[in-house]
């Protein structure tokens, strides 16, 4: 599964999804989706934008932990 840590990177920046809005250009509704656990593909360019504004590298934004597999 991944992780999406950006709400925990804002809030460690004392920043706001539409801080990140008018910096980065990205829109606010793909911003919120990314944000709120709705986006099923975000663009590599959204990425790059959210990298460089939050000065972080991919894998700071997003962790991927492997599933619990089921033992029944």
């Amino acid at each position: 599964m991944i992780v999406n840590r950006l709400p925990l990177l804002l809030a460690e920046k004392r920043l706001k999804v539409a801080d990140a809005v008018r910096e980065t250009g990205i829109s606010k509704t793909t911003l919120h989706k990314i944000y709120n656990d709705q986006s099923t593909r975000i663009d590599f360019d959204t990425i790059d934008k959210l990298c460089e504004y939050l000065d972080v590298k991919v894998g700071d934004i997003f962790e991927y932990v492997p599933n619990e597999k089921d033992e029944n």
